[in-house]
């Protein structure tokens, strides 16, 4: 296969940090000024943007396609940056399990106070995942 039709993302997991998270919200913010700048240039116009959707090979509780490469022993049951272009800019974080499952949650506070770097978050989710 020609690795010019691979994902650009290929081998590239990366930890899910307070940084990525800042990285996050700034592309919400950004996303959200030019929307708002393209409705204001357009509020008289129907105009239909082209909606993004998520990956299907993917998806929450399918496994991660041997495409993607193979995940660093120490990286099973982390948080991890979601590399689906549909979730860059959604504050969502991905887990993968030993059996290369998917998992998906939110970054935003549990509970209104349990944040995503909570020790007691991340022990939820090594449950969570557990095989």
């Amino acid at each position: 296969m020609d690795p010019l039709f691979w994902p650009s993302e290929t081998n590239s997991f990366r930890r899910f940090t307070p940084e990525s998270l800042a990285a996050i919200e700034e592309r919400i913010a950004k996303k959200k000024k030019q929307q708002a700048e393209v409705n204001w240039k357009n509020k008289d116009k129907r105009v239909e943007e082209d909606k993004l959707t998520p990956q299907l090979d993917l998806k929450t509780c399918k496994k991660l396609p041997s495409l993607y490469g193979d995940l660093p022993v120490e990286l099973i049951g982390e948080p991890l940056e979601d590399f689906d272009p549909y979730y860059h800019d959604h504050k969502t974080f991905m887990v993968i399990n030993k059996r290369r499952t998917i998992f998906r949650f939110t970054a935003t506070p549990a509970l209104c106070i349990v944040g995503p770097f909570n020790p007691v978050r991340k022990a939820a989710i090594k449950i969570l995942i557990h095989s």
